[in-house]
């Protein structure tokens, strides 16, 4: 079993290694010229970003020759996930695949414009992620299946859900609008977390590009804390307790 999975705060990675198997970095296989995942058990691992796929992601799906018998999503979410079951569905059979499973994880959410990261954790104990892993786990392992369906009313929450949130988040240009305060000491951390190589570290400061994948992996693993957001709805930092910080420059870097 092969396992494709893109991570900033660490919970997807958690939730990759959890499931087992070959871990593949879905930021690595992107650099690669050609893309080819085979196993007899493929799955696809990422956070839900407005009701849908992380962008990389989905262009991963239209880029990756996945050949299996078996492709399963597993999604991590804080509040919802909206049609995000949806979205992998019609991934999938644009890729010329049959979506065998998807299933979705309760953990923090790290979206800092809507959620406090403190307020988030706080919750953790009443998530059962642990037990939800086990489920997840339970149901590949046996090879389950889930019927999604995707109709009219399907189609417009989910163009509903991207005309509300991705014209204003979800853009390669967000990352333009983020401030670096003087806590800064040029550690370069920021660049090595970065999946879409979007951040320089040069003798006059922190520069970004218009590649951002809207991960927020540079906010949350600056040991200085010092990059932010125009607007956060905290200011605490988050990683998952499980993965370093060195794992998130290994599967990003």
């Amino acid at each position: 079993m092969k396992v494709c999975y893109f991570t900033a705060s660490g919970n997807c990675l958690y939730v990759a290694r959890r499931l087992g198997g070959t871990l593949l970095s879905i930021p690595q296989l992107m650099r690669e010229d050609q893309i080819v995942v085979e196993d007899d058990a493929v799955g696809i691992v990422c956070p839900v970003y407005n009701a849908e796929m992380p962008m990389m992601v989905r262009d991963f799906m239209r880029r990756a020759r996945i050949r299996t018998d078996y492709l399963f999503f597993v999604y991590t979410y804080g509040a919802g996930f909206g049609e995000a079951y949806a979205h992998a569905k019609l991934a999938a059979e644009a890729a010329g695949l049959t979506l065998g499973y998807v299933n979705a994880v309760q953990m923090v959410d790290n979206f800092l414009p809507y959620f406090d990261m403190q307020e988030q954790m706080d919750t953790l104990p009443k998530k059962n992620v642990e037990g939800q892993l086990d489920a997840v786990c339970a149901d590949i392992a046996a090879r389950r299946t889930t019927s999604v369906k995707v109709n009219l009313f399907t189609k417009a929450k989910m163009a509903m859900y991207r005309k509300r949130l991705a014209d204003v988040w979800l853009k390669k240009d967000t990352a333009l609008s983020y401030t670096v305060n003087d806590g800064c000491i040029r550690c370069g951390i920021c660049a090595k977390v970065c999946p879409a190589n979007n951040v320089t570290v040069a003798e006059n400061g922190v520069m970004f590009g218009d590649r951002c994948e809207v991960c927020y992996a540079c906010l949350h693993n600056c040991p200085q804390h010092a990059i932010h957001l125009p607007n956060e709805a905290g200011t605490t930092q988050f990683r998952n307790q499980h993965v370093t910080l060195q794992d998130i420059i290994q599967a990003n870097g």
